[in-house]
């Protein structure tokens, strides 16, 4: 075996016996392991060129790219300030500015359109295009929206110039109204456009991004936009038949008369509240009549035939034998409800022939006069929304029940129209404002009071329904893939307790190895105030008593009930609405607590590492009741529910 010789390069030159001076030639060199000088070299060349094709090839135009998008950025976020502040003209100056960034970004980004054939590089690019052009589509859909309400900004009270400035409030009304028509077909356009955007951000896959480096964000982020333009396009698809006959539902051509039912929130029934009183409204070119309005008891003795009560009351209002049109309201779901309200007021000698019928509560009350300098006068009273003190509950809510609820030994003979003619008064105030001082408010206002289910609304046009349905103003138990719950109680001869109790919903999944799901339910009711004098013979204000709650819980079908606490009656199951239902009853007494618990297990598993979704739909009438979600013991989230609530549970 050859020698092997080693060689110290940093130490002085040694002198070898049989060669007293070595020297070191260009072929030993080649011959040393290590690369040759002319592939270091060329290697280093190679470098060099890579270096310089990456950095004037791709980080030169990505920072071009990523500079000029945070231009674009920057500019939507002026046009969302603008529309947040209700500034129509601001808003559509700062949208068109947003295009113009948003088209020199893509400009930017197309100058690197070489990258779609390198591999690898050009996933990321392919989702860039594909958001560029999926925003081009979002802000054509934004312009013609805004140039759509741009004439009618003062009407709805926005700030900008409109093109129904002169005349009365009535004026103005009726000629947009009628101009209305011209305009509401340009919801196609929007339609079109947001189907090319979600068409573009179908095409981009989170998944390419990792999930470390800040790629889980961007990741989270895309899955986030993608899920909210596909929820953008089926609202504005299902929205669409409304939108069209919008001008004709406000009296373009002719008058429409709808039904206007007030449901007490503070005596809780399933759509939202006892059905007090009732008025007739009719609407002509955009302006509101109240033709008549009168005592829900009027209604119902103005029937012409009598139907046995359903099982519920005959159950829990034992003393009431006979179904009323004011206990109509027992499903949770309001089209249905209104379908039995509808069948029942057929048999009434004060029927008249409506549109549809639109459901209100107190809080619609409470949060218009609020906005109306709190304070409008109806009927030589005076009503705001400050606290008073024999109820503790704003003034509005005490002078309606005392002037409806409180027995007397006399005809009070403005008490069954008091509502109507404060409906009536809120109306007149708001019209005969100027523009800028409360329509913008209330339109908001409005919005919201649907969005939180204080207004429903059920209209004879099948189709402007199906609009209603996509607003979620229907008031309607959905259909959904995965877990659901929604909790509905009933107060049934419980005076206006709700007025003060408040509940507290905690939801506990327990989930096993193999996927099984048990669930338990716990709610949690409180009545923090003393009992009110409900002795009838005294003309004592009934308010708050003693609370008889029919509670239901609307959970998966096929759910399996495995233990129950707390129900005074023995908790039974059955099916309604496509979900199993679990029915009980409870009492809270003033000043008292009551704890309702029910453990069930879901009708399907859940595989190991996959999301469970959750709806939990809010019942109309209700306000901000607490709830809390855990998972095997861990708190996933806390919140007031407001409006309905959709989760993914990861366990």
């Amino acid at each position: 075996m050859p020698e092997i010789k080693k060689f110290d390069l940093g130490s002085e030159p040694v002198t070898a016996m049989t060669d007293p001076k070595p020297s070191f030639s260009s072929s030993t060199m080649s011959n040393h392991k290590g690369f040759p000088k002319k592939k270091v070299t060329a290697a280093v060349i190679v470098l060099g060129l890579l270096f310089v094709i990456v950095f004037f090839g791709i980080i030169l135009p990505a920072q071009r790219v990523y500079s000029s998008a945070n231009k674009t950025h920057t500019q939507a976020q002026k046009a969302w300030a603008g529309l947040k502040t209700q500034n129509i003209n601001a808003a559509s100056d700062d949208l068109a500015k947003t295009k113009i960034a948003l088209t020199q970004t893509q400009k930017d980004l197309d100058a690197m359109s070489y990258l779609r054939f390198v591999p690898l590089v050009n996933l990321y690019y392919n989702d860039a295009d594909h958001l560029m052009k999926a925003g081009s589509n979002g802000l054509n859909a934004g312009t013609i929206v805004l140039e759509s309400i741009k004439p009618y900004a003062d009407v709805l009270g926005l700030k900008g110039q409109g093109s129904f400035v002169m005349g009365s409030a009535e004026d103005r009304i009726k000629l947009a109204v009628m101009t209305m028509g011209k305009i509401t077909p340009r919801i196609d356009e929007v339609a079109s456009s947001l189907v090319m955007a979600q068409k573009e951000l179908d095409q981009v896959d989170p998944n390419h991004y990792p999930g470390f480096m800040g790629g889980d964000k961007i990741r989270k982020q895309l899955t986030q936009v993608q899920t909210l333009a596909d929820g953008a396009i089926s609202v504005v698809e299902q929205a669409r038949p409304l939108i069209k006959v919008l001008p004709a539902l406000l009296g373009e051509q002719k008058e429409k008369k709808y039904l206007v039912l007030f449901q007490n929130d503070k005596e809780l029934r399933p759509t939202g509240g006892f059905i007090t009183a009732y008025a007739v409204f009719r609407i002509d070119k955009g302006i509101i009549h109240v033709d008549k309005s009168d005592d829900i008891y009027a209604l119902d003795n103005s029937r012409t035939r009598t139907i046995p009560a359903p099982a519920p009351i005959l159950k829990y209002l034992p003393k009431v034998p006979n179904f009323n049109i004011r206990d109509s309201n027992l499903s949770p779901d309001f089209e249905v409800s209104m379908d039995t309200f509808r069948s029942m007021y057929k048999d009434s000698t004060q029927k008249v022939d409506i549109d549809g019928i639109i459901a209100l509560d107190t809080h619609v009350l409470v949060s218009v006069i609020k906005i109306l300098d709190d304070e409008v006068i109806a009927g030589g009273i005076k009503f705001n929304t400050q606290m008073d003190k024999r109820c503790n509950c704003p003034q509005v809510i005490y002078v309606l029940e005392d002037n409806i609820s409180r027995p007397v030994n006399y005809v009070k003979t403005a008490r069954k129209d008091l509502l109507g003619t404060l409906l009536y008064a809120i109306m007149e105030k708001a019209l005969k404002s100027s523009p800028k001082l409360y329509w913008g408010a209330l339109f908001q206002d409005m919005v919201t009071e649907i969005n939180e289910k204080h207004i429903l609304v059920d209209l004879n046009d099948e189709s402007a329904q199906g609009g209603v349905r996509a607003l979620n103003a229907a008031g309607q138990i959905k259909a959904f893939e995965g877990d659901y719950l929604h909790v509905n109680d009933a107060n049934l001869g419980g005076a206006k307790s709700n007025m003060y109790v408040t509940q507290a919903v905690n939801q506990d999944y327990q989930i096993t190895g193999d996927g099984s799901v048990t669930k338990t339910i716990t709610i949690n009711y409180k009545n923090p105030q003393p009992p009110s004098d409900c002795d009838l013979e005294r003309g004592g204000l009934c308010l708050n008593a003693t609370l008889r709650d029919w509670v239901r819980l609307y959970v998966p079908k096929g759910s399996q009930l495995v233990d129950s606490k707390g129900s005074e009656v023995k908790v039974t199951t059955s099916e309604d609405l496509g979900k199993t239902v679990f029915e009980g009853f409870i009492t809270v007494n003033p000043k008292g607590t009551a704890t309702y618990t029910l453990t069930y297990k879901l009708p399907f598993k859940v595989a190991s590492g996959s999301p469970l979704p959750l709806l939990i739909q809010k019942q109309p009438g209700t306000d901000m009741n607490e709830y809390t979600v855990k998972v095997n013991g861990k708190t996933i989230e806390k919140f007031a529910l407001a409006v309905d609530k959709e989760m993914k549970l990861v366990h």
